[in-house]
């Protein structure tokens, strides 16, 4: 089997590094916000190219302390309109709803999945305060544009980075392309941990004071609690590994583009639809979509084979049980992309052999 994403072959690559690692911090005797972590931090904001990196849990909890840090601040307000697209993870929407704002769903770009520009314009209201660009797949929004629209409207923009670490726009990475930005280092992103990680990034001095608070109970000072506040810190163990990894994601990244360049030259059926990207640094793949009219057929034909696929994603978020209330709308375009697509094996450490392979099987497929 071709695995879709070899994670352990992965991390093989760091194995002493790693093991190393662990022991400093285990021997260390500092588990929580240490040096570790502030070394991580330092390191991940220069890679981004901005002030302020501060490591959090998860992914999710990044988004959800940007936004919250924003209310606190008074510049955002319950009921307040939050644009974010429709073809995304629960994650994206997750976050907006948990500071009682208002997600508005639009509708993505045909040709690279992420929001469309023209429709965002058409969803702004006097309720509007902020959108929420997601770098889908690892392709970076057409940051000019929609900065542009935001300027315009004096929205606030707060990137979700989750699949884009290392992607650019206009010569900036993702992270520093808007006021805030939430990654996540979920084991299977580019930029992976051994076990949950997210950080938020900023060139707001004060935004990044009130997340630090947030994520560590409301406190600046031990037993000192400014603000109600969660647990959500970065892991000592984490930050360690991150920075490790951290040191080789350009080299890692090119590897990803690479396969991405030859199952775009080399598969040729009419029956798949290929992702559409420019042959430069705006796309990290962290997946590589595909989309199909007889995507199940295609997966099942794919494992018979011995290729392992993903489908990212198969239901929309507008359609799941947690959101009743969008159950009802109608967003065709998202609704036929979450009905189609299929991602392909990617990672830095496929080999020639597994990738000739995967574009033989696919180029033998005869459809439904």
């Amino acid at each position: 089997m071709i695995k879709f994403l070899d994670i352990q072959k992965i991390n093989a690559q760091y194995s002493a590094e790693l093991t190393k690692a662990s022991e400093d911090v285990i021997n260390s005797g500092w588990y929580i916000l240490g040096n570790a972590v502030q070394t991580f931090e330092k390191e991940f904001a220069d890679y981004c190219g901005v002030k302020h990196c501060i490591g959090v849990a998860n992914g999710l909890d990044a988004l959800i302390l940007i936004l919250r840090a924003y209310v606190r601040l008074g510049k955002l307000k319950a009921g307040d309109e939050i644009l974010v697209p429709a073809n995304t993870y629960i994650a994206t929407v997750l976050a907006i709803s948990a500071n009682d704002l208002t997600p508005v769903l639009v509708e993505p770009n045909a040709t690279t999945f992420n929001i469309d520009i023209t429709k965002m314009k058409a969803a702004i209201t006097d309720k509007t305060k902020a959108v929420m660009p997601v770098h889908l797949y690892g392709q970076a929004v057409d940051m000019t544009a929609l900065n542009a629209l935001a300027k315009q409207h004096d929205l606030l923009v707060i990137e979700d980075a989750a699949q884009s670490h290392g992607a650019y726009c206009a010569n900036k990475r993702c992270g520093n392309l808007g006021d805030a930005a939430g990654f996540s280092f979920y084991p299977g992103k580019n930029l992976g941990a051994l076990g949950d990680g997210g950080a938020v990034t900023t060139n707001d001095d004060e935004l990044a004071r009130v997340v630090r608070m947030l994520r560590n109970y409301g406190s600046e000072k031990k037993y000192h609690n400014q603000v109600i506040g969660v647990n959500s810190r970065l892991d000592e163990i984490q930050a360690k590994f991150l920075s490790i990894k951290l040191a080789h994601l350009d080299r890692d990244t090119e590897a990803r583009r690479v396969v991405a360049r030859r199952y775009s030259t080399e598969i040729q059926n009419p029956l798949i639809q290929l992702p559409t990207w420019e042959d430069n640094s705006s796309h990290v793949f962290h997946l590589y979509v595909v989309r199909c009219a007889t995507r199940d057929h295609l997966q099942a034909y794919l494992k018979e084979q011995g290729v392992q696929t993903i489908i990212h994603y198969p239901i929309p978020p507008h359609k799941q049980e947690a959101y009743p209330a969008f159950n009802d709308m109608s967003l065709p375009l998202t609704e036929q992309i979450h009905e189609e697509v299929l991602s392909l094996p990617i990672s830095p450490v496929m080999t020639t052999e597994e990738v000739d392979t995967v574009i033989k099987i696919l180029n033998a497929y005869k459809g439904a």
